[in-house]
């Protein structure tokens, strides 16, 4: 997701990635930064798909509200098998 840029300011981003884990649990990975500058990786982990898409959503939903748009989305519709997790990247 991407926040309206200002005039003098690098567009930001926030990318969402579900990843499962050797053990059967899945982590959500949230990449965010400035285009060219530091950027911040944080992990949440989680016993169920489920939970773990809800957290993603959730944290798409509150990106959306401050403005961001949706780049791109890749994977299965949220809700479905665990086969290919969901990932998506929001710019502003």
């Amino acid at each position: 997701m991407q926040a309206l840029p200002g005039a003098n300011d690098a567009p930001k981003y926030l990318q969402l990635v579900l990843s499962q884990d050797l053990l059967g649990g899945w982590t959500l990975i949230k990449e965010s930064g400035q285009q060219g500058g530091k950027i911040q990786v944080k992990r949440e982990l989680f016993l169920d798909l489920t939970a773990a898409q809800d957290a993603l959503i959730s944290a798409r939903d509150q990106q959306l509200k401050k403005g961001f748009n949706v780049m791109f989305a890749e994977g299965e519709e949220l809700r479905s098998t665990p086969r290919a997790a969901p990932t998506a990247s929001l710019h502003g």
